[in-house]
């Protein structure tokens, strides 16, 4: 199942600036994170008994699990459909969503009030079974479990294949671990696919409940459906930004298998178009979606985004262009993760005169994390062989340059 020469160690210098700009703001969240947890929620943010979740949940784990789902879309697509050739992308694809879960993961414990009875979350006697909130919990907890394994094969490789013998023991271990890991990853891969559709679903879910508080634009039954075909397509778009954005860092040409895999994205957002437009059509709110009030103007915005980025993917003259294809993308993962914003914030409004927009430590917290992600990724693609390995012709261009 492990395909080691699709890959490989991208070999450049680590301590570059790009790495102590994002180490900066890495380190300027995590002091901000531990004057959270020494003075209490309130020293950092400005969330309050009407909004007691604000964008650490709406972006930081509403949001960001969705960015995190390229190696769940991609196993569908590599695994369930058979597509073979896009199997190159997936390690990258896998450690874009590792550092993505472990945001969400380490986001929650960061907003959770009394943080020091987590602890519970492990004693079986005190689970709430019939909580969304806690399956969403154990699925993201186990699901950055199964990605760390996916992600084992390309560390043990690392060993195996060294040209030098520093660490004889290591590749010892390696060399044994790695054939039995690849005998069971097919089993993982398949528990790497459930637990997303589960706990995406039930993000959605967590908001059914919420029908005098929430829009009634965006609060439908269909809330859960939504969720896991919106992170299918967000998933698909982000291992497209990730390829994009790898090419203009590390100096390679524009993979293939992206321009291709381009082409799946507007049948997914179609699907995710019919099922909102028809639901609201349904639910006798498409009159308050094109009000032109303020909830109004946030469900168009969301719907021209997503829109505009699958009407460009449509047409092969654009799906050529690796330029107009990141365009796509960015406009898939901005609309994508608006309605997720106004689903979990914009279009939430409690009862009574609450009022809540983000403190500056809010956002450092988050720069800060979604700075480590980026941090996290750009050292193990130099340490591990993560990135797909070029093609003759892509190897040649590449040099040229």
């Amino acid at each position: 199942m492990v395909h080691h020469d699709e890959y490989h160690i991208h070999k450049a210098k680590i301590l570059t600036p790009s790495f102590y700009v994002l180490l900066f703001f890495t380190v300027l969240g995590f002091l901000l994170i531990g004057v959270r947890f020494v003075k209490g929620i309130g020293a950092v943010s400005n969330m309050s008994d009407g909004y007691p979740w604000g964008i650490w949940i709406a972006y930081d784990v509403a949001t960001s699990t969705a960015l995190a789902c390229g190696g769940y879309a991609m196993a569908i697509i590599i695994y369930i459909m058979n597509r073979m050739k896009y199997h190159p992308l997936i390690r990258s694809a896998l450690v874009t969503s590792m550092f993505g879960y472990m945001l969400a993961g380490m986001s929650v414990m960061v907003d959770i009030g009394r943080y020091w009875n987590s602890y519970s979350f492990f004693i079986p006697s005190r689970w709430q079974t019939n909580s969304v909130m806690f399956e969403v919990a154990v699925c993201i907890m186990a699901y950055n479990v199964v990605l760390m394994i996916e992600v084992l094969p390309a560390i043990l490789e690392r060993f195996i294949h060294s040209e030098t013998t520093r660490f004889p023991k290591l590749k010892h271990y390696a060399l044994i671990i790695y054939p039995r890991l690849d005998k069971v990853l097919i089993f993982i891969v398949v528990l790497g696919i459930t637990l997303p559709t589960m706990h995406q679903s039930s993000l959605g879910s967590m908001l059914i409940i919420a029908k005098s508080k929430l829009n009634p634009i965006w609060h439908t039954e269909f809330l859960p459906l939504l969720f896991v075909i919106n992170a299918l397509y967000i998933g698909y778009s982000v291992v497209i930004f990730e390829s994009f954005m790898s090419s203009i860092s590390f100096n390679r040409p524009f993979e293939s298998e992206i321009q291709r895999l381009s082409k799946v994205i507007p049948y997914v957002t179609a699907v995710w178009l019919f099922v909102r437009f028809a639901d609201l059509w349904y639910r006798d709110q498409l009159g308050a979606a094109f009000a032109g009030d303020y909830n109004s103007w946030m469900f168009i915005t969301e719907i021209l985004l997503i829109s505009g980025g699958t009407f460009i993917l449509m047409w092969r003259q654009y799906r050529t262009s690796p330029r107009m294809v990141f365009i796509s993308a960015m406009l898939l993962l901005i609309g994508g993760g608006w309605y997720r914003f106004n689903v979990y914030l914009l279009g939430f409004k409690p009862h009574g005169n609450w009022s809540y927009f983000p403190s500056l430590p809010e956002f450092f917290i988050t720069i800060g994390l979604v700075a480590f992600e980026i941090l996290g990724y750009m050292v193990l693609v130099k340490l591990f062989p993560i990135m797909p390995k070029l093609h003759k012709h892509e190897a040649q261009t590449a040099q040229a340059h």
